[in-house]
């Protein structure tokens, strides 16, 4: 049975679409991705891994904290990134696997 436009949730349309598009870079992917693999890491990490510049890689982490798919903990001087998104570690899983 097909639904009316109207039965749809529009606002949770809007965040999964959102969520969508943090992940549609293929760096984001990669950060997300790695960050599964191996828990969490800091921005030196994920900069070495992706070989690309410091600045890039913090905009893009500002990017995945914005829509809730990291978050950061703090360990002295270091920000260490995780995936906390449950939505997203199944779609690394799908996509993945």
């Amino acid at each position: 049975m097909q639904k009316d436009m109207m039965d749809i949730d529009m606002e949770s349309l809007e965040e999964k679409a959102q969520l969508l598009k943090a992940l549609s870079h293929p760096a984001r992917l990669c950060i997300v991705k790695r960050l599964l693999d191996i828990g969490s890491c800091n921005v030196s990490q994920i900069q070495k891994y992706l070989n690309i510049p410091q600045p890039t890689v913090s905009q893009h982490l500002t990017k995945l904290k914005s829509v809730d798919v990291i978050e950061g903990s703090r360990d002295g001087i270091e920000i260490n990134y995780s995936v906390v998104s449950k939505e997203v570690k199944e779609i690394i899983r799908i996509f993945f696997n």
